[in-house]
């Protein structure tokens, strides 16, 4: 195991708490509140979404590759599984090879992940096919900016990708998204809480046309 999967592992709930409390953890529960059917879930890291999952979803399917992360969100998948209203899958999956049938979800979720996968336009490709038309992608990402912020990030974005486990600073996600096919009308700017260079983000749903 790669030991810097294994480190990344073990802290980033401890990173991500003040972000959480500070209005990530809101911000996963008012795109995920009308989620429904069969939702797939991919960098699912340590199941932060979880608790935010609504009883209107019957099947879950969470995909993550990374083998350390894989394991602790078995074990809090675990915890979620006495829910008697939705059978949780877990599985190891990079976005780029999703196993799963054509049009076989009603939603796919993806939160701070888009900014690491290795092809982002494959990974798009991949969560249309899976969707059923009109199916819907939930976003919580990162994304490139201008102006001072952005100098930071491109002087930054090297180093980043090396300590932050292949996340890209300066990604145009939404570009990307629109560019796949998506309807990206529900999709904001945002700002993650914390600030520095990750903060510039985007938030909503983006619609398969």
């Amino acid at each position: 195991m790669d030991p810097r999967d294994h480190a990344m592992a073990m802290v980033y709930d401890r990173l991500m708490r003040r972000s959480e409390r500070s209005g990530l953890a809101a911000k996963r529960r008012e795109l995920l509140s009308d989620l429904h059917g069969h939702v797939v879930e991919i960098g699912a890291g340590t199941g932060a979404n979880l608790p935010h999952v609504p009883a209107s979803v019957h099947q879950l399917t969470l995909l993550e590759p990374s083998p350390a992360m894989a394991r602790r969100l078995r074990a809090r998948a675990e915890d979620a599984v006495a829910r008697p209203t939705v059978d949780i899958e877990v599985g190891r999956a990079p976005a780029e090879a999703l196993p799963l049938a054509d049009a076989s979800a009603d939603a796919v979720v993806s939160t701070l992940v888009l900014c690491s996968v290795d092809d982002l336009d494959r990974s798009l490709a991949e969560l249309g096919r899976i969707l059923r038309p009109g199916g819907r992608l939930v976003l919580i990402e990162h994304v490139a900016t201008h102006g001072p912020v952005g100098l930071v990030q491109r002087s930054l974005a090297p180093m980043w990708r090396i300590v932050a486990g292949g996340c890209q600073l300066r990604r145009d996600t939404r570009t990307a998204v629109a560019n796949a096919g998506f309807d990206v009308t529900d999709v904001h700017p945002w700002r993650l809480p914390g600030g520095g260079p990750a903060a510039p983000a985007i938030a909503g749903t983006a619609s398969r046309r």
